[in-house]
C-alpha cells in the first residue's frame, strides 16, 4: 500500500529522480519558462517554489542549500534577481499551463513559468 507516498516516481529511481528535479528546476530559474509533461511540472512546483522560499531568507546556509539543490548559476539567480522579486508574495511563485498532448505518444504537455 503506497499510504502518505504522496510524490510521483516519474518511471525513475530516487536518484534520477532528484537529478530530473535539479535539472528541470535549473532550466525552469535560468529561462524563465518550460515546457514539460503535466506530471512532472505538478512535481516540479513545489520544488522550485521551496527554493525561491529558501532564497528570500537570504543566510549563507541557504545559499549553500540552493547551490546543492539547483546548481551554482541558478541560486546565484534565486538569490539576486527572483528572491527580491517575490520579498512580497507568500508563495506561489510559478503557474502551471496546460498544453495539447504531444503528437507522438499523446503525453499531457504542460508549460510552467514564473509569474510576473
Amino acid at each position: 500500500m503506497r499510504h502518505y507516498n504522496a510524490n510521483r516516481k516519474l518511471g525513475r529511481k530516487r536518484n534520477q529522480r532528484k537529478a530530473l528535479l535539479k535539472s528541470l528546476a535549473y532550466s525552469l530559474v535560468l529561462k524563465g519558462k518550460i515546457k514539460t509533461t503535466e506530471a512532472k511540472a505538478k512535481e516540479l512546483r513545489p520544488f522550485v517554489e521551496k527554493l525561491v522560499t529558501l532564497g528570500k531568507k537570504g543566510t549563507l546556509a541557504s545559499r549553500r542549500t540552493l547551490v546543492s539543490r539547483a546548481g551554482t548559476s541558478a541560486a546565484k539567480k534565486i538569490m539576486a534577481v527572483l528572491s527580491p522579486e517575490y520579498k512580497s508574495r507568500a508563495g506561489g511563485y510559478t503557474r502551471i499551463t496546460k498544453m495539447v498532448r504531444r503528437a507522438s505518444d499523446g503525453a499531457p504537455m504542460a508549460v510552467i513559468e514564473f509569474v510576473k
